[in-house]
């Protein structure tokens, strides 16, 4: 019997209607829906973004992304959630893994592909692209994200802030992801560096609850968790700093 194909679909960051064309005809034909969600969450915030696009009838299977950084726990679980796939993939039956934003930009589809690899080395995959988050932000909040030759550096934020700072000082747009709990840490590292003029925070684009703010001192007093990993900060290079890249 011949197996099925994978297909990893980028569902973007919130708002329906920024699914690709492609993801949507795939879901709309794809018999099997692999919908990450993470362990204390209601359902996966990936599934009811393209729900509406689910080809009736098709059996959703939900995939528990473990939150550890243990990796020989993240190992086991992502060896897991692989074989789960790969024993539909070899009834002959496709398969539609779901991400939030694109497929291949801090995704949990990245590992279940590296997984089912080794499974399967020779399975067929078919990755689409989507919509990130940052892209989103930039356009909720008229955020030029790059201009001329300066660069746009993509950092996760992580308890270290030291390589925030070390971004933050070379120049050009910073974006900010999986701020999580660190929100308040970052706010006082960007008043610090004298950044938290130029940065605009972007938190559920295109989601219930939606927040673009331009003032990120307004921020310190419900800095909380920072919306999860659903939030993000843009921060542009001093003027200066453009002035030069444009010269």
């Amino acid at each position: 019997m011949t197996t099925g194909t994978l297909f990893g679909i980028g569902v973007g960051p919130g708002d329906p209607e920024l699914l690709t064309v492609k993801g949507a005809r795939l879901l709309a034909s794809c018999d099997h829906v692999f919908a990450p969600k993470p362990p204390d969450a209601p359902s996966s915030v990936s599934l009811e973004i393209v729900r509406n696009y689910v080809k009736d009838g098709a059996v959703i299977h939900e995939v528990i992304f473990p939150m550890t950084k243990d990796p020989e726990e993240l190992a086991r679980r992502w060896d897991e959630s692989a074989a789960r796939v790969a024993r539909v993939l070899q009834t002959g039956a496709d398969v539609c893994y779901l991400t939030l934003g694109d497929t291949f930009l801090y995704s949990t589809y990245i590992y279940l592909v590296q997984a089912l690899r080794r499974r399967l080395p020779d399975v067929n995959v078919v990755t689409v692209p989507g919509v990130s988050s940052f892209s989103a932000a930039a356009a909720l909040a008229e955020f030029p994200l790059g201009e001329g030759n300066e660069p746009v550096t993509v950092i996760p934020t992580g308890e270290d802030l030291g390589d925030i700072r070390k971004v933050l000082a070379k120049g050009g747009t910073a974006v900010l992801m999986k701020i999580g709990k660190r929100l308040k840490r970052i706010l006082g590292l960007l008043e610090n560096v004298g950044a938290i003029d130029r940065g605009v925070f972007v938190s559920r684009a295109g989601m219930q609850g939606e927040r673009v703010e331009k003032d990120l001192r307004r921020l310190a007093g419900d800095a909380g968790d920072g919306t999860g990993n659903l939030s993000v900060i843009l921060v542009r290079g001093k003027p200066a700093d453009r002035k030069k890249e444009k010269t």
